[in-house]
């Protein structure tokens, strides 16, 4: 008697999952990571359940609504036993509390500028030829071009109403990726900075740094590729679970300072453009990464979201201008757009 209660239980469980298409096999996500031709930093999840890809995109609020609550309600794989492949070199890791894993690999051969694929596997043990999930990335390389790009997401190139949670949330539950939309102009922007006196062959890398967590990592790079945003890195936030779905995008910005700190100090013949918005604390913290690095920033943009933000946001920029870095202040993408073509970071 009991054992049929238990079988029905996973059966109405099974359907739920396959309701939502969410997955209880262990499987291993890698994220784009990045790195020099010497050194490489490889991160991503071990989960016991996660989503699966999300493949047609109806624009209907109650399919969005779930589309968006599945990915939270992945359940991480703690201290998961991870192998990294790059090439023929393997290296092993281990998962946090949080079934997230981050390694630096020193190569043994060195690598060209671009993108690399890397291979993860999910083993019971390290010395276990037992594997229970694999999964793949890539990994840049910059080319060694004069600039690289940071830039935030929400707000900054991806409408969100970040300063109001009940609109952010509203937005984000019923809509998708594909409905989403991005401000006028910040796409064509976006675009020519990636091209900013980047040689033949080669385009200035993008790092997209934000707060958001990496639950919307699918959903942000699913919007990025549709609206045709230079390909980049994502470096997003710590995983949240369905109960903490209303503090999203409310992550850490202390660690948002740290991700830019590393991808600076991995760069170090390269100058930086910084673009951010006033919702929440970009300004803060780039005017702290212009102190930090003042010889390494070329201009900060900051675009204007939160009106009761506007004085700290042009104080903070007054300070960032003092040590001999541009910055823009604008409302509209055509605005910095317009001076990047002022100050010769761009062609017209």
């Amino acid at each position: 008697m009991s054992k049929q209660k238990i079988s029905l239980k996973g059966k109405i469980f099974r359907y739920f999952l396959t309701l939502l298409r969410l997955t209880d096999q262990p499987t291993v996500k890698v994220y784009r990571g990045f790195g020099t031709a010497d050194r490489l930093t490889v991160f991503g999840h071990a989960f016991r359940r996660s989503a699966l890809p999300r493949k047609n995109y109806r624009d209907i609020d109650l399919v969005n609504l779930l589309a968006v609550i599945r990915l939270f309600l992945v359940r991480p794989y703690s201290q998961a036993l991870v192998r990294i492949q790059v090439g023929e070199q393997e290296v092993q890791t281990q998962a946090d509390e949080n079934g997230y894993f981050r390694i630096d690999v020193s190569l043994n051969k060195p690598l060209p500028s671009g993108w690399h694929r890397v291979q993860a596997q999910l083993t019971q043990t390290i010395t276990s030829e037992t594997i229970l999930a694999e999964g793949e990335g890539n990994v840049l390389i910059p080319y060694a071009t004069q600039f690289i790009c940071i830039s935030d997401i929400d707000d900054t190139f991806l409408v969100s109403h970040s300063a109001t949670i009940a609109k952010r949330l509203l937005v984000l539950l019923t809509e998708n990726a594909h409905s989403r939309m991005p401000f006028d102009g910040v796409v064509s922007h976006y675009q020519l900075l990636a091209q900013a006196n980047s040689g033949p062959e080669a385009t200035n890398p993008f790092f997209y740094v934000s707060s958001s967590e990496w639950n919307l990592y699918d959903y942000i790079l699913e919007f990025s590729q549709k609206n045709r945003l230079p390909d980049g890195v994502y470096l997003l936030s710590t995983l949240k679970r369905l109960s903490q779905v209303l503090q999203t995008g409310k992550g850490k910005h202390h660690t948002k300072f740290d991700r830019i700190k590393q991808i600076i100090e991995t760069y170090p013949s390269q100058q930086f453009i910084l673009l951010g918005d006033d919702s929440q604390q970009d300004p803060i913290i780039y005017e702290s990464v212009v102190q930090q690095f003042p010889d390494r920033i070329r201009c900060v943009y900051i675009r204007q979201i939160h009106a009761e933000h506007k004085a700290r946001t042009e104080s903070l920029m007054a300070k960032i201008e003092t040590k001999g870095v541009f910055t823009c202040y604008f409302a509209h993408s055509a605005d910095a757009r317009q001076h990047s073509v002022d100050i010769g970071l761009v062609a017209t």
